[in-house]
């Protein structure tokens, strides 16, 4: 990409596409386009097309999604299959239709099978059954991976697709409905010290944070400027044919590196500073047992993550007290 390139970045508002418009800012990309959900839907594939052929971008990076947790994704999985796949589908095409010259189209290590060996490696796609809870998110994001390789292999663009790791940071969803874990621990926390802090000292014996499952789950994070950082490294660095030249059809992103459930509340905790207990309910479900990437394809490359569980946790917990009106949370 040139610095006065037109980069389009789908999804902008969202916790990916926010961080990838301040990594390109950062590094001078003066030409980046986004648009609003008022401004264009992203479902709508007139209007995709019609948007793609007034502004014909150069360069598209789509972090744009509907993304949730367990329960988000076992509540409305037709609502997310439906959606996503339209959402990349029209994207996809437009700049199919329209000559961009490369596009990167994010998808989620829910991709892999629910019982895949780990680390988890790129060829393992598609090589066993998917975890049921976010079987229809996973669904999409597979189809999105295929559109780029098959448009790859049939017309010649230059389509690739990267697979982050679970993701938290500046932006996150923190409503306990749709959230992920992470960002559910750190607003689940922050509520329960508040409670601490202005119960009696005789009363607090009864506070705790309740934590689905047993706790025993691992999960890889990483923080989400580090992505950021990996997208526009891969947009400049990596050429398509090197990945599907190697049979394979997407690169993971990820720090290579997991933790419990259970470990990661207690970080949580002490960044937060709660002092109550945690309880575990084991009659709701863990999800996939272990999600691990292997990121050694990447690091030969050239990149690697930056920012420590510790460091990336304390950064958002802090972003999250600052801008605690936009998150939902009653001061």
């Amino acid at each position: 990409m040139e610095r006065n390139s037109k980069i389009f970045v789908a999804g902008h508002r969202g916790m990916v596409g926010s961080a990838i418009v301040r990594r390109l800012a950062e590094e001078g990309y003066a030409n980046v386009l986004v648009k609003s959900r008022s401004e264009l839907d992203l479902t709508d594939q007139s209007q995709v097309g019609l948007f793609f052929e007034k502004e014909y971008p150069e360069y598209v990076f789509d972090a744009a999604a509907k993304v949730g947790g367990i329960l988000a994704n076992s509540k409305y999985p037709a609502q997310f299959l439906f959606e996503n796949m339209q959402i990349q589908a029209n994207i996809i095409h437009s700049a199919h239709r329209c000559g961009v010259k490369k596009l990167l189209f994010l998808g989620s290590s829910c991709i892999y099978p629910r019982d895949c060996p780990q680390p988890m490696k790129e060829e393992y796609l598609l090589t066993g059954a998917l975890e049921s809870t976010n079987e229809a998110y996973a669904v999409a994001k597979i189809s999105g991976i295929k559109m780029c390789q098959f448009y790859h292999e049939q017309y010649g663009d230059d389509f690739l697709s990267v697979m982050p790791t679970n993701l938290y940071g500046f932006n996150d969803n923190f409503d306990l409905e749709s959230s992920h874990v992470l960002p559910a621990l750190v607003r689940k926390f922050h509520e329960a010290k508040r409670k601490w802090d202005k119960c009696p000292a005789k009363e607090r014996d009864g506070l705790a944070v309740e934590i689905w499952g047993t706790g025993s789950p691992m999960r890889e994070f990483l923080y989400v400027d580090d992505l950021a950082d990996a997208c526009v490294f891969i947009m400049n660095r990596i050429n398509p044919d090197a990945l599907y030249g190697q049979g394979i059809t997407h690169l993971n992103v990820g720090t290579g590196k997991d933790v419990s459930i259970a470990r990661l509340a207690e970080i949580v905790r002490e960044i937060v500073g709660f002092e109550g207990k945690i309880k575990y309910d084991s009659t709701k479900p863990d999800g996939t047992p272990r999600k691990l990437l292997d990121v050694a394809r990447l690091s030969e490359f050239g990149w690697r993550y930056k920012t420590s569980l510790e460091d990336g946790i304390d950064a958002t917990y802090k972003w999250f007290r600052e801008n605690i009106g936009r998150t939902g949370v009653r001061v």
